[in-house]
């Protein structure tokens, strides 16, 4: 074997080593970027819970990640419009951490703006089972404007020994709803 061959032989073997370095590489990225989008629950019975007289929802998708709530079937009619917005706090805010890490909350809105409902899917906040767990935290986000201060200790309720938690969660809920509605909604619509 001459100086060529051997060159040849070494960049052939080098090259075998990069692509399965790059493939390593590649794989990691994959994973680590799955691993930023924790799904907690199937959607569809928070969605129903959000929506309850929704005919119809889009697939989690669109950038931010949302899903689209219908009145009518769009398969049956495909001109039917959206009659309002779901999605995770975690896919539009996760920087937002409580105390103890990100707060899973679905938030469902209706196309003037105004909050239909949010449910607190999974947290693990030290004090989560009497500050965001409760049914009463989600529920006063009902019926509120995505123009609403979201103020702790004034439209939204404090709990003492709890305020990174509730704070936490507010801002996340106040911030993607502010969002979501920049991003989709008609700003003459909005209550």
């Amino acid at each position: 074997m001459g100086p060529a061959d051997f060159v040849r032989s070494m960049l052939g073997a080098y090259m075998k080593q990069l692509v399965v370095a790059l493939a390593l590489v590649g794989s990691v990225g994959l994973v680590t970027l799955a691993a930023q989008r924790i799904a907690t629950s199937p959607p569809e019975p928070i969605l129903k819970y959000l929506f309850p007289k929704a005919a119809a929802f889009s697939a989690l998708e669109g950038s931010p990640l949302h899903f689209k709530v219908y009145g009518e079937d769009p398969k049956a009619n495909p001109k039917a419009q959206p009659i309002g917005l779901a999605w995770w706090t975690t896919d539009l805010v996760p920087q937002e951490y409580g105390y103890h890490g990100p707060i899973h909350i679905m938030v469902g809105m209706d196309m003037t703006g105004i909050i239909s409902r949010v449910f607190v899917d999974y947290n693990s906040e030290p004090y989560g089972y009497f500050s965001v767990e409760p049914p009463e935290f989600a529920d006063q986000f009902t019926g509120k404007s995505v123009r609403a201060p979201f103020k702790v200790g004034q439209d939204v309720y404090a709990v003492s020994r709890a305020s990174i938690s509730i704070a936490s969660a507010t801002r996340a809920i106040r911030d993607s709803a502010r969002t979501m509605a920049k991003t989709f909604l008609n700003p003459a619509l909005v209550k």
